[in-house]
């Protein structure tokens, strides 16, 4: 079976960070570990409060995976200060890592912010030139790129601009009212879009950590990067499409998300 690791902050209402990553990473066929940056005492409404882990800790964590199960995958989401980042950039170097999937969580959905300014600058020249790809929202490809992103060409011209600076594939992700649910791959000097039906749900927490997980789980299997996003879009379409409601603390699960087809398949082996 192959491994894939998430380093990133947790969740404990269980849609976003760490817990989101290891049930996508499983539900996509491969052994999921991970590696914790910070504890987040968050939910769907907002962050409260955020506790790091030290670098040495974070370090003896990393050590601990691949010393033992050396994961065929990366994904790497919250890192919230220098420290932690030069830590993670040594250490993946160190055991020359491969499949590196970088999401640069910078801003919840919430809005809350979740990296310190002067960590953005570190993240940019340790962690993206690792990357086998960059996945930035609409906000967070315009800090990594310094520019405003207003339309398709924007995000084109946005996606060329974040790779030819830190030599990495960047998967620009719609939404915030630009092409919604489609997404752009720089790569290789070339570009491709990848289309997706906008789907009405107000349940998109975590859904940034759930695409990003699920293409380090479908890179670990051996599948190319374009195959690795078609198949995560997919899946994370299948989740948002099946409504889930857990009700907001108002009553039990409403319905229920069954993986079907190909994913089902790949879970149960």
């Amino acid at each position: 079976m192959r491994t894939a690791l998430s380093i990133a902050g947790t969740d404990p209402s269980g849609g976003a960070g760490i817990q989101a990553d290891l049930k996508t990473m499983t539900m996509n066929g491969v052994f999921a570990m991970s590696v914790i940056t910070a504890l987040v005492a968050q939910n769907t409404t907002g962050v409260r409060e955020i506790v790091e882990l030290t670098p040495a800790f974070l370090g003896a964590q990393i050590d601990a995976v691949f010393q033992d199960i050396p994961p065929d995958a990366v994904k790497i989401g919250m890192v919230a200060s220098c420290g932690l980042i030069e830590v993670i950039a040594e250490r993946l170097r160190s055991y020359q890592a491969k499949n590196i999937v970088v999401d640069p969580v910078m801003v919840a959905t919430s809005g809350d912010r979740l990296i310190s300014e002067e960590a953005v600058d570190t993240l940019k020249n340790r962690l993206l030139p690792l990357a086998a790809v960059v996945t930035p929202n609409i906000p967070e490809a315009e800090i990594l790129s310094g520019m405003t992103i207003q339309t398709r060409a924007d995000i084109e011209y946005a996606a060329k601009k974040i790779g030819d600076a830190y030599g990495c594939a960047v998967l620009l992700k719609g939404g915030h009212n630009i092409n919604d649910a489609n997404d752009f791959l720089c790569a290789d000097g070339a570009g491709t879009w990848f289309y997706g039906t906008y789907i009405h749900n107000p349940n998109t927490h975590g859904t940034g950590c759930t695409l990003s997980s699920a293409i380090a789980a479908n890179l670990a299997k051996g599948f190319d990067l374009p195959t690795s996003i078609r198949r995560s879009k997919e899946y994370l379409s299948g989740a948002l499409g099946a409504m889930l409601n857990l009700g907001n603390g108002r009553g039990p699960m409403q319905h229920n998300f069954n993986l079907t087809g190909e994913f089902a398949k790949e879970a149960e082996t």
